[in-house]
């Protein structure tokens, strides 16, 4: 294994202090691993957390900032936080007017979420919570019932965030969440394993000539695996998945996003090889994304998502955003 750590029990804690020195508009309790806006909590708006396993950066603490995330509360690599993280993640940034959780589907996650959102109504702060399940490669998995949570988990933020930016009353920001998730589905591609820092070696083993189709954000293998095959065939498996389960129609919010190892270059060839046949199906890539957003370590490989958007989504994820990972107009 090689890797730029200094010790694989410290690497989450040596990331957060890089975190916080590279972006003085976050605050970062190491100790306690939640990043926060330094402008926050901010009286009247509503405030949104998000969270999970360490691992698939910039997702989530690089999505703290204006238009975004209030807070995010990172665990241990591929590890949901614990209960007391989203607590003070979330304590630190209500503003009285509410806050909403955005929860990946892993039992992990759900559960601590769930419990962490108890604790907080015990002390009279207002919580309500949107599921991102928009993998459409697997019913169930080794972590989670049903739908997992990917790469949506990005379109959520973003416009939700927009929607509380503006001053929008929690049950608002909730139901637009709720209309994103509704209208989104992603499938993930891997063409090798990820390397966990404690373990030391790949997740799975995966021949040269083979590729795994439905792989997660954790490391974990897909649902079948096949021969490796052109850019242009491996974005049609992926593009085939969302439109089996999502016809694709409209105007189209699409990210190819990268797990972690694709160079860009890649990632741009499958982007032209996507649009290309969601331009077949008579529908349009309206806006888009391309690079690392949702990632799995080192893992080599691609995930698309797409979002059907309407005029109300198009004007918020428009709206001006400024984090240390995504940022326009501001």
């Amino acid at each position: 294994m090689k890797k730029l750590i200094n010790d694989a029990d410290s690497v989450v804690a040596d990331a957060l202090t890089g975190l916080a020195a590279a972006h003085p508009a976050l605050r970062v309790d190491v100790e306690a691993r939640v990043v926060w806006r330094a402008d926050a909590p901010r009286v009247g708006k509503v405030a949104l957390v998000s969270g999970g396993g360490s691992g698939h950066e910039p997702l989530h603490a690089g999505f703290v900032g204006y238009g975004m995330l209030d807070a995010a509360c990172p665990g241990e690599i591929f590890t949901s936080p614990v209960p007391d993280q989203v607590v003070a993640a979330t304590e630190r940034v209500d503003g009285g007017a509410g806050v909403l959780h955005v929860i990946k589907n892993y039992t992990g996650d759900v559960m601590n979420f769930e419990l962490a959102a108890e604790l907080c109504a015990e002390q009279g702060i207002a919580v309500a919570s949107v599921l991102v399940d928009d993998d459409v490669a697997v019913q169930d998995s080794l972590y989670t019932a049903g739908r997992r949570g990917t790469g949506a988990t990005l379109c959520v933020e973003k416009i939700a965030g927009a929607v509380a930016e503006a001053g929008a009353p929690l049950a608002e920001a909730t139901r637009v969440a709720g209309a994103v998730v509704a209208r989104s589905r992603s499938f993930g591609i891997a063409l090798t394993s990820c390397t966990v820092p404690a373990a030391g070696k790949p997740t799975f083993d995966l021949p040269e000539t083979e590729v795994e189709l439905g792989i997660g954000i954790h490391g974990e293998p897909g649902r079948t695996r096949a021969p490796l095959a052109s850019a242009r065939d491996l974005a049609a498996v992926a593009m085939d998945a969302v439109h089996g389960d999502l016809p694709l129609a409209g105007d189209l919010l699409v990210m190819v996003n990268g797990m972690g190892g694709t160079p860009l270059i890649e990632l741009y060839v499958l982007f032209a090889e996507v649009e290309a046949y969601i331009r077949g199906k008579g529908a349009r890539v309206a806006r888009s994304l391309v690079g690392n957003y949702v990632t799995s370590l080192d893992m080599q490989g691609f995930s698309v998502t797409v979002c059907q958007l309407d005029d109300e989504l198009t004007e918020l994820w428009d709206a001006p955003v400024q984090t240390p990972s995504l940022r326009w107009g501001r």
